[in-house]
This record gives structure tokens, sequence and C-alpha cells, in this order.
């Protein structure tokens, strides 16, 4: 039994996830230890004691005690590729061989803040509508399931009056949840479980990224947020000299869109033939506007590419803010309506057979 807690808990401490914030502080607080001439040992016992997670205290004296027994820094940090990944090990192992670690570990620092930024940002403009879309279907859940049926036992007593188209639907809805609602329950579980299951694969991440590239509020902001995380993170790499085609091919594995991931790949292989980066991005006009190419084609004559994917990180970094901003402004009417046309919709097919029902008592 010890044996097999032991396993597992070693499998929980591999395959844990850290909270960016934790890695931010681990990366800052070890760039300004190594900077005031602390052995890497030294600050990374400190580390240990100050990691407010225990499995990352645990993790981070495993690497403590790699680096004691002489494997480099990055050695240590590749062993726990789920909370260090290519980009980061590939950057300290260049730090730790040009003896610029502190300057990179600043570079990483820096990187992790604005994504960290990046990704909030995203997160709490998404926050919005997806409460709205959840209240939408709890309302629709409880007319169905506890308004309607009361409502709907009305028109079924009259059988010689017409129901319209609306309503009669309305009616096999309501009684086909009442009816068959644990089946209704674990259909749509089973749905949402197999739909998970296929996006992760390959054809259906493509499918849904290719969607979410194309959509008309959603598209743009996927685009820039690609596009500022393509720019900030290959800029850092190819200041740290990292090989352009190792920096391109690390640069696609931090980005989470299928068909940038697969441009970028793509990008690297034709470098490789001879190509520029201007050119290869060239070849995916869709995903790479006109704006981003050229500057990176300054920066390629001129020599300073790095500098120039700053300059485009920070500008779509800016782009993404004010699109946020002003998300919430522009989504709200149109959850507004779709919410009015949902309950307006059942209201009128309510309210039009108790019209038919008015007239057939007065005739009579």
């Amino acid at each position: 039994m010890p044996n097999l807690m032991e396993r597992a808990n070693d499998w929980l401490m591999y395959n844990s996830s850290v909270p960016l914030s934790q890695k931010i502080f681990f990366t800052e607080n070890l760039r300004v230890m190594v900077k005031a001439g602390l052995s890497i040992s030294e600050s990374l016992n400190t580390l240990s004691l100050q990691a407010e997670s225990k499995a990352f205290s645990r993790i981070i004296s495993l690497i403590r005690e790699d680096v004691e027994t002489g494997k480099s820094l990055s050695s240590g940090l590749q062993r726990f590729p789920k909370i260090f990944p290519p980009i980061f090990t590939n950057m300290v192992g260049i730090g730790e061989v040009s003896g610029t670690l502190d300057q990179v570990m600043d570079e990483l620092t820096q990187q992790m803040k604005k994504d960290h930024k990046l990704r909030s940002k995203v997160k709490g403009a998404m926050a919005y509508p997806i409460v709205i879309l959840v209240a939408m279907l709890g309302i629709t859940i409880g007319l169905i399931t506890l308004v309607l049926p009361k409502l709907l036992e009305i028109f079924k007593e009259f059988n010689d009056v017409k129901l319209p188209l609306a309503t009669r639907m309305l009616i096999f809805v309501s009684d086909f949840v009442q009816a068959h609602g644990i089946l209704v329950l674990i259909g749509a579980i089973v749905a949402v479980v197999a739909f998970i299951a296929w996006s992760r694969t390959n054809t259906g991440r493509k499918v849904i990224h290719r969607a979410l590239i194309i959509a008309p509020i959603i598209g743009p902001i996927v685009r820039k947020v690609n596009l500022a995380r393509f720019s900030r993170t290959l800029s850092g790499l190819l200041k740290t000299d990292i090989p352009v085609v190792q920096s391109l091919q690390v640069t696609a594995d931090v980005l989470g869109n299928f068909h940038y991931h697969q441009s970028l790949l793509e990008t690297a292989e034709l470098i490789k033939r001879g190509d520029t980066i201007s050119e290869s991005l060239e070849k995916h006009p869709r995903l790479y506007p006109p704006l981003v190419v050229q500057m990176v084609a300054v920066g390629e004559r001129s020599g300073n590419v790095d500098s120039m994917l700053e300059d485009i990180a920070e500008f779509y970094e800016q782009q993404v803010d004010n699109v946020l901003d002003s998300l919430s402004s522009i989504i709200e009417p149109i959850l507004i309506l779709l919410l009015g046309g949902m309950v307006g919709g059942i209201a009128l097919a309510v309210m039009m057979p108790m019209y038919s029902l008015t007239q057939s008592i007065s005739e009579s």
C-alpha cells in the first residue's frame, strides 16, 4: 500500500498544474536571487520554502536535488513539462550557457506577466456572456418543465380547435420532456461528453478553431490574441539567440489554436529550405495580416526582427484590450435580443391559441 500511495503521489506531482501566478513568483524571485549572487541551489531551496502549493514546493526541491548532483537547471525543469513548457526550459538553457540567466529569467517573467494579463482580460470579458447564456438555459428549462405543462393542459381539452403550429410544437416538447426527462438528461450529458472528446481530436480542433477564427464577434479577438502571443513569444526566444527554426517550433507549441500552430510548423520547415519568416507567413493571409508580414519583413532587412515582433505584440495587446473593454456593450444587445426572442416566442405560442379559443367561444 505505501508503494501504491507513493506512486499515486508521484503521478499527481508530475501531472499537476501550477497557476501562472505561482510560476511568475518563482521566475521573478529566482532572477532576483541569482542576480544578487546566490547560487541556484540556495535560491531553489528558498523558493521551495516560500511556495504556496505543497506539490510545487516538492517539485522545486526535486529540481534543487538535480542541480546539487551536477545537473543543469534546465534539465531539472525538463522533468516537469506540464509546469515548465519547452519555451521555458529552452530559454533557461540558453541563459545558463551564455551566463545571462538573470536576464533570461527577467524576459520570462515579463512574458508570463503579459500572458497572465491577456488571459485574465479574456476570461473576465467572457464571464458575462457565459452567465447570461446559462441563465437563458435555466429559464428555458424552468418554463418547459414547471410553467408550460400547467398552461398547456388547458389547450388539450379543446379537441375541436386547431392549435397553431408553434403551440403544437411547444406541447410536443413539453410532453416529451415530462415523459422522458431522465433520457433527455442522459442524452444531453452523452452529447456534451462526446463533443468534448471530439473537440480534442485533430479533426475536432481543426473544425472548431477554424470556426472561432471566422466567427463574427469572437473571430477578431481570437486572431488578435494569437497574434499577440505569437509575436511576444517569438520575440523573447529570438532575444536569447535560440535558432529561428527552433524558436518557431517552440512558439507553435505555445499557441493553442490549431491553425496558428500548424502555420508556424510549416514556417519552420520553409525556413529550412531558404525562405524568410515574412515570406512564409505571407502564405497564410487569413492568419497573418499584411501589417504583421510587412513589419517582420522590415525587421529581417534591418536585423531587428525581435524588436519588430515586440512592437507587433504591444500593438495587438492594446487592440485586445480595446476590443474586450467594449465587448460587453457589443454582446449585451445581442444577448437581450436572444433572451427576448426566446421568451417572446414561448409567450406568443401560448397566447395565439387563447385568441382562437376566445373567438370560437364568442361564435358559439
